[in-house]
């Protein structure tokens, strides 16, 4: 009886080993991470382009909305790092009229850049990335 309880114990401990130690290896990796660049009006933005589908707040209707996953980034003042430590990482394009919305719509999924005109932090409930783009333009590369 001792002999199985102490095979019991022994496995239990090798397991919670096996899964302890990765977790202290990629806690020690976590550094803390240096504030993004600064992007001001005029910038280009690059990343990989996300299509979303989101419901609008003020009529319930779905509205085609577009993501830029890129590295961190710190806006201009007075909204600096978006209450996050180093800027955000997700920008959300709003498309203003048909042609950008089906400009965006055929650059979905692949890499692009775009040149930031206006741009700030999510506010407002169904903003699903943690910046705005409210004006820009898409560079070509």
């Amino acid at each position: 009886m001792t002999a199985h309880r102490f095979g019991v114990r022994l496995s239990f401990a090798l397991l919670a080993a096996t899964f302890a130690a990765p977790c202290a290896i990629a806690q020690q990796a976590d550094a803390p991470q240096k504030p993004g660049k600064p992007i001001n009006t005029g910038d280009v933005l690059s990343g990989e382009l996300n299509a979303m589908k989101v419901r609008d707040v003020k009529n319930g209707k779905r509205v085609a909305t577009y993501q830029i996953t890129s590295e961190p980034r710190r806006l201009p003042p007075p909204n600096g790092l978006c209450n996050l430590e180093t800027g955000p990482e997700t920008f959300q394009l709003i498309p203003t009229n048909d042609a950008q919305a089906a400009q965006l719509k055929s650059l979905s999924g692949k890499e692009i850049s775009v040149k930031v005109d206006e741009i700030a932090c999510a506010k407002d409930a169904g903003e699903m990335s943690e910046a705005i783009v409210t004006k820009w333009s898409v560079v070509a590369k």
